[in-house]
């Protein structure tokens, strides 16, 4: 759905859908090849949100308790989606993440180009 972005998904550890589950992202930020390994941290169905906390890779090389949340609200007919990242800064010098949620952004685009121009 979004190759530019993300060139891998494995589950290495129980499902995509089981709080506890093991996944590694293989993906292109910043013009280089990263990859992440993230546990399923929370499901909450009715909220419809899910959130990820990374275990190794290389968000976690440099920042601390490295968190994102997955939000997807109905409104009317559409799906509105959130992204919420959560993380720390080891010091100062260290930038924050905009890029990284811009990231997030452009891949969500892609997504929903993906589903929007699907041919029925």
């Amino acid at each position: 759905m979004c190759p530019v972005h993300v060139q891998g998904c494995e589950c290495l550890e129980g499902d995509f859908e089981t709080i506890g589950s093991k996944i590694c992202w293989k993906y292109t930020h910043d013009g280089k090849e990263k990859f992440l390994k993230q546990i399923i941290e929370a499901i909450d169905e009715e909220k419809k949100i899910i959130t990820f906390k990374e275990f190794e890779g290389d968000v976690v090389n440099e920042y601390e308790n490295w968190k994102v949340s997955l939000h997807v609200a109905e409104e009317g007919e559409k799906d509105l989606v959130s992204w919420t990242m959560e993380y720390e800064r080891p010091n100062e010098n260290v930038p924050e993440l905009t890029n990284l949620l811009q990231f997030f952004i452009d891949m969500t685009k892609s997504i929903d180009d993906h589903h929007v121009n699907k041919p029925n």
